[in-house]
């Protein structure tokens, strides 16, 4: 069984993440794309944003970048997903 019925269990994500977004998904606050979500009907049992390298200085002191997310993050914005 999947879907909304089971809980969210993604702990680990790639080191580089790789998004293709189509230009009119794009908005200006997390609100705006959860109105989107919304409107589209139930809302899913869990959303992430992934928003880039995270940065803790937890580890001895010492910038890590990734600790809890991916080190790159690219977005490649398309006008047309077709």
């Amino acid at each position: 069984m999947l879907g909304r019925a089971l809980a969210s269990t993604i702990n680990f994500l790639p080191e580089t993440e790789v998004v293709v977004l189509p230009a009119d998904a794009v908005v200006g606050a997390m609100e705006d794309a959860l109105a989107q979500v919304r409107a589209k009907g139930a809302m899913p049992r869990t959303i992430n944003f992934i928003t880039g390298p995270s940065r803790t200085g937890d580890i001895e002191q010492r910038i890590e970048m990734g600790a809890h997310g991916p080190r790159r993050l690219h977005i490649v914005i398309v006008d047309d997903i077709r």
